[in-house]
């Protein structure tokens, strides 16, 4: 999960991993891409409006770097202007803040 907002970004983590996940934090753009690149997750909950570098750019970076990974944006921004730009910079979810758990869930559940 990558969130420069420390305090909702542990608190949703603490959440799924009370539901059973393995979440790991990063609290900006550098530190996201970092991370996510070491660890290779399955799944990169990303959010669009961070200071060092907006959640486009990231995603387009990780897309290239991590082909199999499904990125998913978790963002305050939900219009249909910032869905297709989702879209565009590769990924392949788009959920708005506040998330609903519910389909967060289905997400993160493996294929049946």
């Amino acid at each position: 999960m990558v969130d420069d907002n420390v305090d909702a970004a542990e608190a949703l983590a603490e959440l799924l991993r009370e539901y059973g996940h393995n979440v790991r934090t990063a609290h900006g753009a550098g530190s996201g891409i970092n991370e996510a690149l070491r660890m290779r997750p399955e799944i990169v909950l990303l959010d669009i409006s961070m200071p060092d570098a907006d959640g486009y750019e990231v995603a387009r970076r990780l897309r290239a770097e991590l082909a199999g990974t499904t990125l998913v944006a978790l963002t305050g921004y939900g219009e249909h202007r910032h869905r297709q730009k989702s879209r565009e910079a590769g990924f392949d979810h788009h959920l708005t803040k506040p998330v609903d758990m519910r389909e967060l869930e289905k997400l993160l559940a493996p294929p049946s």
